[in-house]
């Protein structure tokens, strides 16, 4: 899963949400040099991936474009994920998305100091471009996967994927939806097991 839905899985603590935004970029133990809330919301992140990985409803998904796309195939699957979320965010909150992607934001400026360099950097990029919510438009993941595709130096062509995205529309929505109802509930498992240990 991309960012905003990483987001969303922590639950209600800004902490526990900052440990799991900038999971990627923790290796191994190095996790346990943070306070407990974002440590949890780190092993959250991970556990999320892997659970998002082996489940055959997305691999469904990333086999249409394994052909074209190869190993890049699963990181355009999270991403289309997040356009769905984004999209359909009122059937999964209460708050409306503008409204809780500022809140996010709120709590990333807040926080700002425990942030690795990595995010700070890519901080004001994201604030300004506001990311999480182009997710909802076809013309935003567009641009999201030209960055991605700019990253990996036009090697991925990931900026084509726009086209499956139209093109099979309503089957990756779908799994979209079959997936993401399970992973809120396994997420949800995990976070109260993380919270008592």
């Amino acid at each position: 899963m991309n960012y905003l839905a990483h987001i969303y899985l922590s639950g209600d603590n800004d902490l526990v949400t900052i440990g799991n935004f900038i999971a990627d970029g923790i290796k191994g133990k190095s996790y346990k040099d943070y306070s407990k809330d974002i440590q949890v919301g780190i092993l959250l992140h991970r556990y999320i991936d892997s659970f998002t990985d082996s489940h055959k409803t997305v691999r469904q998904s990333t086999k249409r474009l394994h052909e074209k796309y190869g190993h890049y195939s699963g990181i355009i699957v999270d991403i289309l994920y997040d356009h769905f979320l984004a999209k359909n965010w009122y059937k999964y909150s209460d708050i409306p998305l503008k409204k809780y992607i500022e809140s996010f934001y709120d709590s990333l400026s807040e926080h700002y100091n425990i942030l690795p360099i990595r995010i700070q950097k890519m901080m004001p990029y994201m604030l300004a471009d506001n990311w999480l919510l182009s997710y909802a438009s076809i013309d935003g993941i567009g641009r999201v996967l030209e960055g991605m595709n700019r990253r990996t130096k036009n090697r991925s062509s990931m900026n084509e994927a726009v086209i499956e995205l139209k093109e099979f529309y309503k089957e990756f929505e779908n799994e979209f939806s079959i997936f993401f109802e399970e992973l809120i509930s396994t997420s949800q498992k995990k976070l109260l097991e993380l919270n008592q240990d």
